[in-house]
């Protein structure tokens, strides 16, 4: 499998010193491979963030796997064969590690860090109170409607969440708009309704 097809279809920028005439000034030439260079540095973000999303939802699909109720219906033997199966798709899972690192200021690390306990508060809530945490999680996804379009989910957006949220980098709000779709699916596979 070609991870990066696209180094294949395209040749890496390179500054050619041997073209002795040329229409633009040295300056523009090296803006011009400068440009190019920045073009492919994006888009390496964005295909090791695509590999570090596939890598979360084949960890989830491990999870499903072990936690399924065909698991209950295997023998002792079957099982533990299973068992041993899927760790050794973990482990090797595990060899696959992508870091994109977002450049934040102060303010948008305190940002993060709100936008964080408020998400984990919920998360602990889920245990005493889960529909509550359903419609709050809502209200933190509808905060998050300056992206894209509100959920017909009824909920007005939390207005402390938006707050923290809109002074978050770009990459931080799409990852917390994506963990917050997460916990949306967790609670419709739990079949958690407001009662």
């Amino acid at each position: 499998m070609d991870i990066v097809p696209w180094l294949a279809a395209a040749a890496l920028p390179t500054i050619d010193e041997s073209q002795a005439v040329s229409p633009h000034p040295p300056k523009q030439r090296l803006l011009n491979v400068l440009d190019q260079v920045e073009a492919r540095v994006e888009k390496l973000r964005k295909d090791a963030a695509r590999i570090e999303e596939e890598k979360d939802n084949l960890l989830a699909t491990l999870d499903a796997i072990r936690d399924s109720e065909w698991m209950l219906e295997l023998d002792e033997f079957e099982r533990d064969e299973m068992k041993h199966s899927i760790e050794r798709v973990l482990s090797r899972c595990m060899t696959v590690e992508t870091i994109v690192h977002t450049n934040r200021d102060p303010q948008q690390e305190e940002c993060l860090h709100k936008v964080n306990q408020f998400i984990d508060s919920l998360v602990i809530g889920l245990k005493s109170d889960p529909v509550a945490a359903r419609t709050q999680c809502y209200s933190y996804m509808n905060a998050c409607a300056f992206q894209s379009t509100a959920s017909d989910s009824g909920v007005p957006a939390d207005r402390f969440f938006e707050s923290a949220i809109l002074g978050c980098t770009l990459d931080d709000q799409k990852k917390v708009k994506k963990r917050l779709q997460g916990l949306l699916d967790y609670f419709a596979r739990m079949n958690i309704i407001e009662t």
